[in-house]
């Protein structure tokens, strides 16, 4: 395998953010990446073959070019369509995975590579994980939530019936590769979604992010400009920092959980297919604004500002209303969870801390307020 050797110069605008856990990896950020991804893999893989997990709509975009800078590399290409949505992250799905990667046969020093968005760096990243007891996996991310968020830090995983995310292993990928412009083909309300996790990156870090979607909501929304290729970078290299600093989410690693205790407890109780995982995490940071506003640890203004950035690229603000039981009774399972349920929440923008969760007076008053216009 060629990969890694005699690399051209980047393209100009793109971005090398390094995840400095062990072993470190790159991740590229920029336009037109995957034609020359073979360019990006590290010089360390000795694959011959190449599994490729993929959905049938990034198929027919953009696994062509992906394929055959691949093939360039030397690398034999299998491929792999399984189903959109969050419902292709189960154990059926992972079982005829499996069964597929012994037929190809994928041995020990071949190589994943996941094409697609967030359910695919997921399914892919726990696949890759438990093959031969870990083989080597290749991120190449093609929606926003994915490149800013699901693609990076080595959280992998499936989902249950009794929850999101249950079952699931750390498994740092080799490389990650964002090619902003895959983002041209995404539908409008997944670009939107994928916002909610760059937003949250501005509340928990870099609260410029913020200021920028405030001032161009509409910018920040078009893939073919500047503006989303700046945020998708600023929200990478916030994860990255977080990751670095906590590989294996024992504290300051909760922090990119703002926003999702709520957010996954809606997915659940929703059967994921109400919300779309960022729409759901919106409702989240809204919730989480409001709790913290409530208690007295924020600002009166952040739900109010909460509010505005999540409408402001036509992310919900509001939600039918929930049952407060079956909401505590999933928020109680979630990973944060010691000792009781834990929440992030967010003392001024750009600063944010793992807390044991208010008085549920609070959380319920918080409830009813996200339920209603």
């Amino acid at each position: 395998m060629t990969a890694g050797a005699e690399a051209p110069a980047p393209l100009d605008a793109t971005s090398r953010i390094t995840v400095a856990v062990e072993p470190p990896y790159d991740v590229w950020v920029g336009r037109g990446l995957l034609t020359r991804v073979q360019h990006h893999l590290p010089a360390a893989l000795r694959a011959r073959r190449a599994a490729l997990v993929t959905t049938a709509e990034v198929e027919r975009h953009h696994a062509e070019p992906v394929v055959a800078a691949l093939a360039s590399a030397g690398l034999q290409v299998h491929r792999r369509v399984v189903a959109d949505g969050e419902t292709a992250k189960s154990l059926s799905v992972l079982g005829e995975l499996y069964d597929w990667l012994a037929s190809i046969p994928l041995a020990r020093d071949d190589v994943v590579v996941a094409l697609g968005g967030g359910v695919v760096t997921d399914l892919a990243g726990f696949l890759a994980a438990t093959w031969h007891r870990g083989v080597p996996v290749v991120q190449l991310p093609t929606t926003l939530l994915a490149q800013v968020d699901a693609a990076i830090g080595g959280k992998t995983g499936i989902n249950l019936r009794a929850g999101k995310n249950l079952v699931g292993a750390f498994h740092q990928p080799a490389v990650v590769v964002a090619d902003t412009a895959t983002l041209e083909t995404l539908p409008p309300r997944e670009l939107r979604a994928g916002m909610a996790e760059v937003i949250k990156c501005g509340f928990i870090r870099d609260p410029q992010i913020l200021d920028l979607v405030e001032r161009d909501p509409a910018g920040a929304l078009d893939p073919s400009g500047t503006l989303l290729v700046d945020l998708v970078r600023r929200a990478v290299e916030v994860k990255a920092r977080v990751v670095a600093a906590d590989a294996h989410e024992h504290g300051e690693r909760a922090l990119l959980n703002y926003g999702h205790t709520l957010g996954h407890a809606i997915e659940t109780l929703t059967g994921y297919r109400r919300y779309r995982h960022g729409e759901a995490v919106a409702l989240g940071m809204r919730f989480a604004a409001l709790v913290a506003a409530l208690a007295g640890t924020a600002p009166p203004d952040l739900p109010a500002r909460t509010t505005d950035l999540l409408a402001g690229v036509g992310l919900p603000t509001t939600c039918d209303p929930l049952d407060p039981e079956a909401v505590w009774t999933v928020m109680a399972r979630d990973k944060k969870v010691r000792d009781g349920v834990r929440m992030v929440l967010c003392d001024r923008p750009g600063s944010a801390r793992l807390v044991d969760a208010p008085p549920r007076a609070v959380l319920e008053r918080a409830l009813a307020e996200l339920s209603t216009a």
